[in-house]
């Protein structure tokens, strides 16, 4: 327990967000994880996961319909104190566990990248892989959002990168 709040702490410290929107965010993600379950339909149907940064969400995740992946946006986009959501979600079958865990080390690729770069704190950058799609969240300048996309493009197993930045 203490070890979980050390790092959350050290996390927040880092990070461009406030503590309370931090937090926020954690909320918003498991209040949408949870209504998404709750729905008889997107949990036995779908693969979906939410994203929250600064309050603006992203849905990604495969729907077999449209109908479905309507109902999934609507669902996060009531929760309270979400400003945005990006809609991500692919009309297919839902993504196969070997695609996941690519996906899962094509995230840690990118992430090890961005440590490597001068003058970025990849602290501040928060990355999601889905089907070979990185997406970049974060509050960073322009420079450095084009920096860290660049960075992102050439990690190995990424075929597109979708930068979803706030700009200071």
């Amino acid at each position: 327990m203490l070890f979980g709040g050390a790092a959350t702490s050290a996390v927040v410290a880092h990070d461009e967000r406030t503590t309370g929107t931090f937090i926020e965010d954690q909320a918003i993600e498991l209040k949408a994880l949870e209504a998404i379950r709750s729905n008889n339909d997107l949990h036995g149907q779908t693969h979906l996961s939410v994203t929250s940064y600064n309050q603006v969400v992203l849905v990604t995740g495969q729907t077999p319909t449209e109908e479905l992946r309507r109902t999934a946006i609507d669902i996060v986009s009531q929760i309270e104190k979400v400003r945005h959501v990006y809609d991500e979600i692919q009309i297919a079958a839902p993504s196969s566990m070997v695609t996941r865990s690519s996906d899962s080390l094509l995230t840690a690729k990118v992430k090890t990248k961005l440590f490597t770069i001068n003058n970025i704190d990849a602290t501040k950058v928060k990355v999601v892989s889905e089907n070979g799609v990185v997406f970049l969240m974060g509050i960073i300048s322009q420079a450095a959002g084009a920096t860290v996309a660049d960075a992102a493009s050439r990690v190995g197993g990424a075929q597109k990168v979708v930068k979803l930045f706030e700009y200071r």
